[in-house]
Order: structure tokens, then sequence, then C-alpha cells
């Protein structure tokens, strides 16, 4: 084989292992709800955010944390397309959108409900596309 057959066939190799990172899926979905649509984990439960997080950090842990599950963000899992990942307290890893970090509410039954937005005078919102 030809040199340049051989850098050209390495070449392709090389791109096809980037391409699925470029084209990883983000770590949520749009869903509708009878308030617009609203990002959503992967079972299609509404996602929220809570107003007293601040520079990428969680404030809701402990109680707040059962009530308010996190979306929670695999050890291989890699940041974009406006998803970072955070650090909690716990040292677990949870998924935020524009800075926000991201939950569900354990009082939501099923796809849809949005029953967490505006919980406790206005501090919780649902995660908008």
């Amino acid at each position: 084989m030809k040199t340049s057959s051989i850098r050209l066939a390495l070449t392709l190799a090389a791109s096809l292992l980037i391409v699925p990172a470029a084209f990883a899926a983000p770590p949520t979905k749009t869903g509708k709800t009878d308030k617009g649509n609203v990002l959503t984990d992967a079972k299609g439960m509404t996602l929220y955010t809570f107003d007293k997080d601040a520079d990428g950090k969680s404030a809701c842990n402990g109680p707040c944390a059962t009530n308010w599950p996190v979306l929670r963000a695999d050890a291989s899992d890699a940041p974009g397309e406006g998803y970072t990942i955070i650090t909690r307290d716990d040292g677990s890893r949870q998924w935020a959108y524009k800075g926000k970090p991201l939950y569900t509410f354990a009082k939501d039954q099923k796809p849809g409900d949005v029953t967490g937005d505006g919980f406790l005078n206005g501090a919780w919102h649902l995660a908008m596309p």
C-alpha cells in the first residue's frame, strides 16, 4: 500500500472515532405540558431549576434532594450544547443547563405533570428549552 493510501485510511479511521463524541445526545428531552414545552429527563418527567442555586452549585441537599431528586450525571458523561456537570456536596455529579442545576419533583406522578412550578414561594421553576 502506498504511504498516501495509509494516511488516508488512518485519517478516516480517526475521524470516525471523533464523530460519536460530536453527536452525543443531550441529557434531557423536550416534553409538552399545560405550561408549554419543558425539559424532561429520559422518562419524560419535568425538570426544574431552583432560585437558591448559584454559581453552578446546588443549594438543594438532604431532605430537599429527597423531594427534588437531581438529574444525575454518570462518570462517563461529558458536558456540551449548553449542558454542564456540577459536583454536589456529597461528591455526586449533577447535570445543569445554562448553569442551572436540574431536578425532578417527587410529587409529579407522570410525564407532563408540573406540580413543582412556583413551589416554595416561587423559588422552583420549569426548566425551559
